[in-house]
């Protein structure tokens, strides 16, 4: 009991002491690599000149204000963004302002606990679609904008690359009524004793153990607390939140081993990079467990002994019933992987030889997914399908429904649906048994990816898709190998939910990505990936009487190593009753990428055409609005705040996207496959797959592909407008759409050029197509090989992915298929039956001012 009250003590002499200190200049927190924010007087890297216009609008860094930890005393007025009209016509959309960041969010002074510049999410990992928000349903109702949280809990494939602040000591603070966490934004009352939750109000008992350090036997300053400085933090879970003891990481191979995969070497190359990957799957504490399987018109398991027994080889068991699989035997199907190490790596050597001579073109994948199911089930995990076919016999077996002749019209909708229900239903099951499964599919044929890219999407998995791959060509086989490597290497959460609170007055509406949505707030995934975002739409149930709301996003996950841990991002925005700070406030892309969700939804549900009029109507909408709410109504030209002058040529891009343009060229598992990435890829990447990266690389400037002398990084080219008229013909261009990359080299390219880059000087001599470039002892080689690579760098833009775009050479002139290939990627220009920016520009200023 003494023990007790001398931490209340300690407890109360903390909140005096910090109460009434002005921290010096450098006491805020360190900076944490990861929250990608400069601790304050770090000077800042110079603004580009474009920026410089728009440095009244508050988009820069802003300088960090000291203030004492809380004074309860009432905040002061915020002075919020300012409106900027601006003419679309008359000043035309430039790329670089694609390049600012979102509008700066303005909380009223003495909004946070501590003094901190971390206090607040930062955007990569939780963005808003509005940095303000209006105070009633119907201020945000005629704003006509949508009101949605663009969440990507993790920005990296492993912790190292990006890492947040963890909370060791299992002292978890929650609020008794709404079970918020504690946080920056909370109100400390009664002497330091007691927190007032920011989301519901409750007054809560502050933790006794809150203050005081039990692993060094003394007080600690709360104000230090990571959970009181950091809109991002960790903790580590204490036994409550587990169900079960935490689960060990699981991977389950499943190879297709029917004659298209053994005879386009996807059988013996994914065999060849799980073998080369061992040491990069996540296993530090021992306890991961791996299994394999393979389909034809059979199912095989593979039985591996633990290293040194006496029956020390691997041998497989064949299973001919695909209605009831069964499981042939009940150990050594999952295995420890440390303990048969050895004995893994003799199974994979052994791999391709066993099916090297089959004949067999079925495949029961169906069938070999349920009794996947059936053996990992009781433990939860990863199921990896590698497959080149139609699944075609036993359970789950699908037709070759693709006709050429319905691409591009209302019919092509039909083959976007899902074609056999069992893919849904089984997902579904999967999902309650903690089993996610990742699709790599690789057929030169139909394989209808619209079909079985349900299984990820219910159960918190990602489909990947290598159209045509072949093993023979070396550009094929390294980029799956890299992929597929980097995806054994991610740290992946495991049996984790999602839920997001907020303050009185909003709620969760609808949730958007791959999860199974368990009930209204609660999104299940069997594992979490760390290469996806997910996007909540929220309601205005209540008008908000607060100068501030709170949303709070909490993943409940376990990690690799065994840990329970529960990541907690606290994003704080300001509110407002004006429309004005409403559109001030508006982030473009993510407007942008929340549409891009709702319209994949459209497309799915409805048909492609009802997605694209959709996005449509939903621009002239907002523009219409802003016309005659805020820019008067009175100008003939085309209206926009500063801040949402990218939206048009967004939505262009959306609506021209491989996934949703109309097209009769456009096959409908390419396309089902960019449906997948428009409802996935977080908010950066989005936005570089709707309107590509675009560089002129014959006239970039002397610091262009050589390394920052502060940074060490190398710098990239200033990017261009999408469009044609950007291209001379002697140029050499990159367009980078973060799938693929297109170097054009145009058809009156110098010699001399062609020689620095190519090491030749005939520009028929280069090769076309899916290639890679040359390593050539010249300066400008160089500089091109390291533009083209930092071009891929995903940390970089704040992300994780395991993509590696792939590499095409296209001369001017020459292959026309590739060539209209890249030339689609031209945002701007008229192309296939898509319209030009121009004339989108015209057909909006139509619409709009009439």
């Amino acid at each position: 009991m003494a023990d007790h009250k001398k931490k209340r003590a300690y407890a109360a002499q903390a909140y005096e002491f910090g109460a009434n200190t002005v921290p010096p200049s450098n006491a805020a927190p360190a900076s944490i690599p990861g929250l990608g924010m400069p601790a304050p007087g770090i000077p800042q890297s110079p603004q580009d000149p474009l920026a410089g216009q728009f440095g009244q609008m508050n988009l820069g860094p802003q300088p960090v204000q000291q203030v004492t930890p809380q004074l309860q005393q009432p905040a002061t007025t915020t002075h919020l963004n300012q409106l900027f009209p601006s003419d679309l016509i008359s000043q035309p959309f430039n790329v670089q302002e694609l390049d600012l960041p979102p509008p700066t969010i303005n909380l009223p002074a003495n909004t946070a606990a501590t003094p901190s510049p971390y206090a607040n999410c930062p955007p990569k990992f939780v963005r808003s679609t509005l940095n303000c928000i209006p105070q009633t349903y119907s201020t945000l109702k005629k704003s006509k904008l949508p009101f949605a949280l663009l969440v990507q809990p993790f920005t990296s494939l492993q912790d190292h690359q990006d890492p947040v602040p963890v909370v060791n000591d299992q002292i978890i603070s929650r609020c008794r009524r709404c079970r918020g966490y504690i946080n920056p934004f909370v109100t400390f009352l009664d002497h330091g004793h007691r927190w007032r939750c920011n989301l519901c109000n409750l007054t809560n008992d502050v933790p006794q153990a809150f203050d005081w350090d039990a692993a060094a036997q003394k007080s600690v300053d709360r104000w230090q607390r990571a959970e009181l400085n950091y809109g991002v933090v960790e903790y580590v879970a204490p036994q409550e939140y587990m169900v079960r003891p935490p689960q060990p990481l699981v991977y389950l191979f499943l190879f297709d081993a029917s004659y298209a995969s053994v005879t386009n070497g996807l059988l013996g190359t994914s065999a060849r990079t799980i073998l080369e990957s061992l040491d990069r799957i996540p296993n530090a504490d021992r306890r991961t467990r791996v299994g394999f399987m393979a389909v034809d018109s059979s199912l095989h398991y593979f039985s591996i002994p633990r290293d040194g027994s006496e029956n020390n080889e691997p041998s497989a068991l064949v299973v001919s019933d695909l209605d009831e699989p069964f499981l042939p035997q009940p150990t050594d199907l999952l295995v420890n992987l440390s303990e048969c190490r050895a004995n893994v790596e003799t199974f994979l050597g052994k791999l391709q030889s066993m099916f090297q001579e089959t004949p067999i073109t079925a495949s029961a994948m169906g069938s070999a997914l349920r009794a996947g199911h059936k053996l990992i089930s009781p433990v939860g995990g990863k199921i990896a399908v590698l497959s080149s076919s139609l699944p075609n016999v036993g359970y789950g077996k699908l037709e070759m429904r693709e006709d050429r002749k319905i691409l591009g019209t209302s019919g092509e909708s039909k083959l976007l649906q899902t074609a056999n229900s069992f893919y849904k239903s089984f997902a579904v099951e999967c999902s309650k048994n903690q089993v996610s499964i990742d699709m790599f599919l690789f057929s030169s044929q139909y394989q209808d990816v619209a079909t079985l890219s349900n299984l990820p999407r219910y159960t918190g998995g990602q489909t990947y898709f290598y159209p045509g791959w072949n093993a023979a060509r070396s550009e094929d086989a390294i980029k799956f190998a890299r992929e597929f490597s980097d995806y054994l290497s991610a740290e992946i959460g495991l049996e984790a939910v999602l839920r997001v609170r907020a303050t009185t007055g909003l709620r969760m509406n609808a949730f958007y990505g791959n999860f199974f949505n368990r009930s209204s707030d609660l999104c299940a995934f069997p594992a979490f990936p760390r290469d996806q975002a997910y996007v909540v739409e929220v309601a205005i149930d209540e008008t908000i009487t607060k100068g501030t709301v709170c949303l709070q996003s909490a993943v409940l996950h376990t990690s690799c190593n065994g840990e329970r841990r529960i990541r907690v991002l606290t994003l704080a925005l300001p509110t407002t009753e004006t429309l004005a700070n409403v559109y001030a406030s508006a982030d473009q892309q993510a407007i942008t990428a929340y549409f891009s969700h709702k319209a994949v939804e459209r497309a799915l549900g409805s048909g492609l055409d009802p997605a694209r009029d959709a996005l449509q109507a939903k621009l002239i909408e907002i523009m219409q609005t802003y016309r005659k709410e805020l820019a008067g109504g009175g100008s003939s030209g085309l209206q926009l705040p500063q801040n949402l002058r990218a939206l048009p040529v967004l939505f262009l891009g959306l609506i021209k996207n491989l996934g949703l343009r109309k097209s009769s060229q456009i096959g409908s598992d390419l396309r089902a496959a960019a449906l997948c990435l428009l409802s996935t890829l977080p908010v950066p990447l989005m936005m570089q797959y709707i309107y590509p990266r675009f560089f002129s690389l014959h006239d970039m400037p002397d610091a262009a592909g050589v390394p920052d002398p502060q940074t060490a990084e190398i710098l990239l080219p200033p990017t261009c407008n999408l469009s044609s008229e950007r291209i001379v013909p002697y140029g050499l261009y990159l367009i980078d759409d973060g799938v693929n990359q297109f170097l054009w080299i145009g058809k009156d390219a110098v010699p001399a050029l062609l020689l620095d880059v190519f090491g030749v000087e005939d520009r028929n001599q280069i090769k076309q197509g899916k290639t890679s470039l040359p390593i050539l002892d010249s300066d400008f080689n160089e500089r091109v090989r390291a533009v083209v690579e930092k071009s891929k760098d995903h940390l970089a833009k704040g992300v994780g992915s395991i993509v590696v775009p792939q590499l095409y050479i296209i001369r001017e002139g020459g292959e026309p298929s590739l060539q209209l290939w890249a030339q689609s990627l031209l945002v701007e220009d008229r192309a296939d039956q898509g319209v030009s920016l121009q004339q989108w520009m015209g057909m909006l200023r139509e619409k709009v001012v009439q």
